[in-house]
């Protein structure tokens, strides 16, 4: 069974910094890709950033790039979203989702396991 734990949010002031974990459990971690989605309330889930474990391969939507950077640590199975300069329109719900496709894909479709999510909240 796939399971997708994600941890790591919080409250922060605009300009700071938070790291997202997604801890993955179930699958071969490198044959897949992992992505990162966000959730607003009264807006649709907005794909922000995937990674590709076998390749290393990235994508950032234009909100976050320049701000996020996702990454993996393969010996733990666990998948990073580093946030930096934290904006007040970045709050939201932050889910993490697995893909068979070993592409960079945002499309929610595309990714068949998903995590609980975590809330990140800005404060100005």
């Amino acid at each position: 069974e796939v399971v997708l734990v994600e941890s790591g949010g919080g409250l922060v002031q605009a300009g700071g910094s938070l790291r997202l974990s997604c801890a993955a459990s179930g699958f071969t971690f490198d044959d897949y890709a992992i992505g990162w989605f966000r959730q607003a309330p009264g807006k649709e889930r907005e794909g922000v950033s995937c990674l590709v474990i076998s390749s290393g391969r990235t994508y950032y939507a234009d909100s976050v790039k320049g701000r996020f950077t996702i990454s993996s640590d393969n010996a733990k199975n666990t998948v990073y979203q580093q946030m930096n300069s934290l904006k007040p329109e970045d709050p939201a719900v932050y889910y993490c989702a697995l893909t068979h496709y070993r592409i960079e894909t945002v499309e929610p479709g595309d990714f068949c396991s998903w995590g609980q999510g975590t809330q990140v909240t800005v404060s100005a």
